[in-house]
């Protein structure tokens, strides 16, 4: 007896991708195109507290507009001279994240040639409020501070959060406008691969010690110039002594973060003189 026959076992084929669509055959050529001239410029101001860094954005070509987050302006006015205060603007209705983000979308900014957000530091503290406010927990936990997102995920909002803020700016300064973020300062060390690493000061924003989500890097990275100024301090067998001048530093030195596309050298502080201005917007 005979088995009937098995019907021929099908081996399904694979099935291949669709062609990637060729690029299409042009007879166009490239446009090249001249140099444009430059825009705003993004400037970083940091130091110690009361060493002048708001009255050195205040000095900046005017009219300036401040974003006024640790109410300095107040102190400050009484120290003016009377044309300087006159083109300082406040910012008014700008208390927290959104509403920092919200104005400076708003429209009335043609006749503002500055930015100023001081300090910066403290916008970042509004931000991390706005990010535990409005970014859950991806298991739908309850969010009081930062670490509660998990291992390394907090920083990562945050980071995700003040960028948007330099997205704005980019804007402002597309359209020719200067922004300068002031920030205090900290200490922080550095690796050196080739002996022992040091301290220097830095801008105190966000950067944990992966480098992974760091807002300091990053504005490092946005910024035109960043600023340190800090005073002169004569050391001698351990002893440090200083006459309370000080002095702006535009490059990456042992001590400082710092950087700058237009000045080389450092340059002494004088108050109200607006030629570290024109020489740094030049």
């Amino acid at each position: 007896m005979t088995s009937a026959p098995t019907a021929p076992r099908t081996i399904p084929t694979r099935q291949r991708p669709a062609p990637a669509s060729q690029p299409s055959q042009t007879n166009g050529k490239p446009a090249f195109m001249p140099i444009g001239s430059a825009g705003g410029h993004r400037v970083v101001i940091y130091g110690p507290g009361g060493i002048g860094k708001t009255t050195l954005a205040a000095i900046a070509p005017g009219p300036v507009a401040f974003f006024d987050l640790d109410d300095s302006l107040a102190v400050l006015r009484s120290q003016l001279p009377e044309e300087l205060a006159r083109q300082i603007n406040r910012v008014g209705g700008a208390g927290d994240w959104q509403a920092i983000r919200d104005t400076l979308h708003m429209s009335g900014w043609d006749e503002i040639k500055t930015i100023v957000i001081d300090s910066a530091t403290k916008a970042e503290e509004l931000a991390l409020a706005w990010t535990l406010k409005h970014v859950p927990h991806e298991k739908g936990a309850k969010i009081e501070r930062i670490e509660d997102y998990g291992y390394g995920k907090g920083y990562q909002h945050l980071y995700d959060t003040f960028l948007a803020l330099l997205g704005d700016l980019d804007q402002h300064v597309r359209a020719g406008r200067n922004v300068v973020l002031i920030c205090h300062d900290c200490t922080a060390t550095v690796p050196n691969p080739n002996g022992e690493d040091w301290i220097r000061y830095e801008p105190r924003l966000q950067s944990p010690n992966s480098g992974k989500s760091s807002i300091r890097l990053r504005v490092r990275e946005w910024a035109d110039h960043v600023l340190f100024v800090g005073y002169d301090v004569d050391v001698k067998e351990g002893k440090g002594k200083g006459s309370g001048t000080r002095t702006v530093y535009p490059n990456e030195l042992p001590h400082c973060m710092a950087k700058s596309r237009t000045l080389a050298d450092t340059i002494p502080l004088v108050k109200f003189d607006p030629g570290l201005w024109a020489r740094l917007l030049a």
